[in-house]
């Protein structure tokens, strides 16, 4: 699964790629890219195709959340994640939902996430991501 990670913070970032890459070590299959501001987003999703979009709604280079995430969903077709520390997170979710986007119901909120256990258990981050697309519980029993 090519999963496009939109993360401001350098250290999240990190933590994250760190993860990838211990998940790839285990063959879970997940091709991890991160953007670092909505602008990076844009170009990558021009250059490559997603299977899975995460996005931080509070990026340096967009303060209108709405807006973020509707550029993002206007450019391909990808399942949508939430995964940001802003109060709008679940608001921004229902309208992506109401507008047919194809998007993860929940919002998770960036602050419960567990980026330094998902480095240590890749398969705590396996889970995670595949949690996220729409047939999760069919990849989870699959990779077990």
């Amino acid at each position: 699964m090519k999963v496009l990670w939109v993360e401001d913070h350098a250290r999240a970032g990190e933590l994250l790629t760190a993860a990838a890459a211990a998940a790839s070590r285990k063959r879970y299959g997940i091709d991890l890219v991160v953007a670092t501001s909505l602008m990076d987003a844009e170009r990558k999703l021009r250059l490559e195709r997603f299977d899975l979009v995460v996005i931080d709604l509070m990026l340096p280079d967009s303060t209108d959340e709405d807006a973020t995430v509707t550029r993002i969903a206007s450019m391909g077709k990808f399942r949508v994640a939430v995964v940001s520390g802003s109060d709008k997170r679940d608001e921004v979710v229902r309208s992506l939902i109401r507008a047919g986007v194809d998007c993860c119901p929940k919002a998770v909120g960036k602050e419960n996430l567990p980026l330094a256990d998902f480095v240590r258990r890749p398969e705590l981050f396996r889970d995670f991501v595949q949690g996220l697309m729409p047939d999760a519980g069919t990849l989870k029993a699959a990779t077990r």
